[in-house]
This record gives structure tokens, sequence and C-alpha cells, in this order.
């Protein structure tokens, strides 16, 4: 396993970290609470060290999971989680539905006093802004009470995970975040969704900002858990990106075969391991948050780095498919 400072933090992260929200909801289709803490104690056993999860994943409880599985080794890990969904006054919605933000900095003490406590920790690592708009980036209070409990010792770096799906405005959040904040960004990037990391990563080097690479195989689509009969559980987090059977198709046709362009990749490397590869050639990422739901994937992804390396050329013969749309395939 790599290990990378995270630019403009004093944290070292694992190259390959573990998104909670994986075994900490039931979006992925894990619904073994036993299952999910022994993933977590694997994957730290496999070198992986940077957990990221928020107040929001099953109100808190994926927090409490995360505890519960590795908070006897705490000292070794390091922790990000999220805050700005009101939790505490508003339940969960059904199909994911996103929760009103409270972005005051009196629910910024709330939220973390809360997840310090279901962490069992007194210091978050990496504190983040959970799904934040530029008007809430500027907003002088809000940092001014994030730098106060940076100062007490309540957290040791901020970051803004933005989201929850890509959207062109968030290159202007991401670019805002480091400029005015130093915060690392959090991101959707990989080899089929580029145009956020390329809209930043410029920024974040000239200010020597890190970042976080989430969803670094598409949804599934690069790491071969998804084929063209593939039927997702009603919970499933992707039954929601693909929401008629029209879209689901074409969602699943134009990601397959654009698979079909990378075959070169699949020397000495898995697909899926190429992609976290691929990724991390960017120098301004310091780790990529895979969706990990079983052993099997978790061993492959903590495997990227005994793997063939990717070449140089095989990065610029990605780069320059990407340009050309993959090929023959229909317009973005």
């Amino acid at each position: 396993m790599q290990y990378r400072t995270l630019a403009g933090t004093p944290l070292q992260v694992s190259a390959v970290g573990f998104g909670v929200w994986t075994v900490g909801t039931t979006w992925w289709g894990i619904t073994d609470r036993n299952e999910g803490i022994a993933l977590l104690r694997r994957a730290l056993d496999r070198g992986i060290t940077f957990f990221d999860t928020a107040d929001t994943y099953a109100s808190g409880d994926a927090e409490t999971l995360l505890a519960e599985a590795l908070g006897d080794r705490r000292g070794e890990i390091i922790i990000g989680t999220k805050f700005g969904y009101d939790i505490y006054n508003h339940p969960d919605r059904p199909g994911q539905q996103e929760r009103p933000q409270d972005w005051s900095p009196a629910h910024l003490r709330r939220a973390l006093e809360g997840s310090l406590r279901r962490l069992k920790t007194d210091v978050i690592d990496l504190y983040q802004l959970h799904n934040p708009r530029i008007g809430t980036i500027e907003d002088d209070a809000l940092w001014s009470e994030l730098d106060a409990v940076r100062r007490e010792g309540k957290v040791r770096a901020v970051g803004v995970a933005l989201g929850p799906a890509i959207d062109a405005r968030q290159i202007g959040e991401a670019v805002a975040a480091i400029r005015l904040r130093g915060a690392v960004p959090q991101i959707i990037y990989n080899l089929f969704e580029q145009d956020l990391g390329r809209g930043i990563f410029a920024t974040a080097r000239e200010h020597r900002v890190g970042m976080l690479a989430r969803v670094p195989h598409a949804s599934g689509l690069l790491d071969g858990s998804v084929q063209r009969d593939t039927e997702f559980a009603p919970g499933d987090h992707r039954n929601w990106r693909v929401t008629t059977n029209e879209r689901k198709r074409a969602w699943l046709e134009d990601g397959l075969e654009k698979i079909e362009r990378l075959d070169f990749l699949n020397s000495g490397r898995t697909l899926g391991q190429a992609a976290i590869q691929f990724i991390l050639h960017e120098p301004a990422v310091a780790a990529v948050l895979p969706n990990i739901y079983n052993a099997a994937m978790l061993d492959e992804f903590a495997a990227f780095d005994s793997a063939e390396p990717l070449s140089d050329a095989d990065y610029a013969r990605v780069q320059a498919l990407y340009e050309r749309n993959f090929d023959h395939i229909p317009a973005r």
C-alpha cells in the first residue's frame, strides 16, 4: 500500500481509502452488521488506514459502526467524516433524498460533538462540509467556527465533499474552497467522468492542496460488478442513478462499449486496479475511495500497487480516448 501526504494538511493517508457508506448504509446491499465490521477490520489489515464516513449515513450509525470495528486501533487510522445535513430534526428520507442542510455555527458544534461521541474519539482528522454550495464556502461565520474547532484540537483538517451527483458548478466550488479556505476537495472522478478533475487539478497543484476521489469505478462499470444483465436490489444506490429501464440500458450500453476500448489496460493488472492507478497518476490526488462491499474487491483494490504500474503512455492513451469520447460512442 502506498501512503501519501494529503497536501495542505498534517495527514498521511493510504492511497486507497475505505468509504464507510458501503457498510454503514444499505445502499450497496450489505445488511449484516458483522459483515461490515469484518470488512473494515480486514481493510486495516490490508494496509488501508483512511476511512471516510458521514453523520448522515444511517443517521450516524455508520460512525458508530466504524468505532465498533476499529475503535481499539484508533491510533492506526485516519478518520474523515462530514456534516451539514440536519440529522437531528429530520428523519431519514425515502429514496436517498437529501435532508435540509444547516450551516450555522451552532449546528456545526452540535454535529461535531455528535460525531466525536459516535466515533468514540476526541479528534476528527478530516472534517468535511457535506455537499456545500458556493455561498457556504464563502460564509465567513461558518469558517471562523471551523478555525476555532481546529484551534481547540477537535479537528485536524477541513475539506469539502462536493456532490451528491456531478454538477459543473462544483468546479467553481472546489476552486473557491481551495483558494479561499485551503480546504481539501472530495469529488467524483474516474476514467469515464473526468470533467470535474480537469477543471480543478491545476488549482489544487498551484495551491498545494490535496484532493480525494470517489466513485473511481463508475458505480461498478470499471470493476466488473455490473454487466448487461445486472439487476440492482431495491435499496441499491445505483437504482436511483438509473431510475428507468431506458436510462439503465443506455448507461450500461454506453459504459460497456467504452470498456471494450480499454483492453490494453488489462495486462498485468485488473481493470479495477487500472482504474485506481489512473486516478492516482494525478499528483493532486492523495487517495481514492472505491466502493468496497466484499472481501474479494477489498483485496483486489488494496493490491493495486502490487500490479503492473500504469505507464505514462497508457495514461496518455486513456486521455486521448476520453477526448474522442472513446470512439464511435454517441456524444455526451
